[in-house]
């Protein structure tokens, strides 16, 4: 019940101050410009309190999916007075800076944060920048269909030469049940591959059956299973496993479905120390809903590099990983819109909240941080999308406008926002579903 607690108030901050931002640069782009604010709201629906200061009413109103800035002569279906004070009495590139004001401070926010982050405590997964030589391959996995064998090297996946594992990760990800091309090196020989990678897990999204080297370390135990019983601890390396060496998490998954119910005896280094630990896997659900594997019962957690950076490198780093994740979102958008990719794969306030409450339970405050610059990035991102009442939409209609030189009609217009209103709240309603869909399963996540 704690754990419900937790990433409700995590989500409600976290949220909260997304909207907060996005709305001020709205606000604070109208005041400047000189447009009357009548309303400035965290939330839609019935005012709940608030105050009034001046010609604007500051509100928290019933239903707390947003929020919302409301100028005057805004909605085109507004009678119109030609006040200079009104929204559309004014220049369309001040509508345009207003329109723009609000995700331009959720994406400055975004690298903000993670500038300040990476300045205190700046790390990442050792493995995901190796480069990408297979370690190993899973039973009848798109890989093995392809032929591929352990110790190749992935020297080109799609458009990306001598690919990082995080590379060829996205690739496959934002691929499933789709063509992708690779070029392997094995040996002195060179040779192209084209792989279909498995839509896998409640998301629905690719995996190739690939792996690469990468350590083995508990992470989070799951009460009851056969990991914790055997006293396996978090931070625990697991190097071999009944002797033989075990090159990633992946190699371990594959290794215990060949055991099945058999006792293994695991090589752990703990504290600096090597001790030997039998478990004994069961049959349980997994990440799948659809399967059901022999398990030990934890998450595997990645090797970190640790290290704090000067301003100019974590301002450098924040900017390169924004304009990374930026592509990815619109690569992600991209692939809906051509229904290559289940809209599972998008989360929504649900996912968001278990999110939110497993970044607030972790050690320090990074881990939330870190979180809230991902998610102001996509707010940012989603609301410059072309689609009428976002901000994306008033922009796109704006320019239609200027190559038309003048104004579209107020019954046009009209019709445009009620069909992408209906639009966005069928997505809603999608994904919130989907978000249900993916907790009755179980969890998500790589569980040994």
């Amino acid at each position: 019940m704690s754990d419900v607690i937790t990433a409700i108030v995590a989500v409600a901050v976290v949220l909260g101050f997304m909207i907060l931002i996005h709305e001020w640069g709205h606000y604070a782009a109208a005041k400047l410009l000189g447009v009357r604010v009548e309303v400035f709201s965290i939330g839609f629906g019935k005012r709940l309190f608030g105050l009034r200061r001046g010609e604007t009413d500051y509100r928290v109103s019933a239903i707390p999916l947003g929020g919302y800035v409301k100028m005057s002569g805004e909605n085109p279906m507004d009678e119109r007075t030609g006040d200079p004070g009104e929204f559309l009495s004014h220049p369309r590139w001040h509508r345009f800076i207003i329109a723009i004001a609000g995700p331009a401070m959720n994406i400055l926010l975004a690298i903000g944060l993670l500038t300040g982050v990476y300045m205190v405590h700046f790390e990442y997964p050792v493995f995901l920048d190796r480069p990408a030589v297979i370690a190993g391959i899973r039973h009848d996995s798109a890989a093995a269909k392809a032929g591929l064998q352990p110790g190749d090297r992935i020297v080109r996946i799609e458009d990306v030469e001598n690919p990082t594992w995080e590379q060829v990760y996205f690739k496959v990800v934002l691929n499933p049940n789709q063509p992708v091309n690779v070029t392997v090196k094995r040996g002195d020989q060179t040779f192209q591959r084209q792989i279909v990678p498995k839509a896998v897990t409640a998301s629905q999204v690719g995996s190739a059956g690939w792996y690469g080297d990468e350590s083995v370390i508990v992470g989070d135990l799951e009460p009851n299973m056969p990991a914790e019983k055997a006293g396996l601890k978090e931070g625990d390396k697991i190097v071999a496993m009944d002797g033989k060496p075990l090159p990633s998490i992946d190699a371990m998954i594959e290794r215990l479905q060949q055991t099945q119910d058999k006792p293994v005896d695991l090589t752990v280094l703990r504290d600096g120390q090597t001790i030997q630990v039998q478990v004994r896997p069961v049959l349980a659900s997994t990440e799948d809903p659809s399967e059901k594997r022999y398990r030990i019962g934890f998450q595997n957690r990645a090797e970190m590099k640790v290290t704090s950076l000067p301003f100019v490198q974590a301002l450098n780093r924040s900017l390169d990983d924004n304009k990374k994740n930026s592509v990815l979102i619109l690569q992600l958008v991209e692939r809906l819109v051509e229904r290559k990719i289940s809209i599972r794969a998008v989360s929504g306030p649900i996912g968001i909240a278990q999110d939110a409450g497993e970044a607030a339970q972790q050690k320090g405050w990074t881990p939330l941080l870190e979180l809230t610059s991902g998610i102001s990035l996509n707010l940012g991102i989603f609301n410059l999308l072309p689609i009428p009442i976002l901000d994306g939409g008033v922009i796109l209609l704006l320019f239609v406008e200027s190559i038309m030189r003048r104004d579209i009609s107020l019954r046009i217009k009209e019709r445009i926002y009620q069909a992408a209103f209906v639009f966005l709240v069928l997505f809603a309603m999608m994904v919130i579903y989907n978000d249900v869909a993916k907790l009755l399963p179980g969890l998500a996540g790589r569980l040994p």
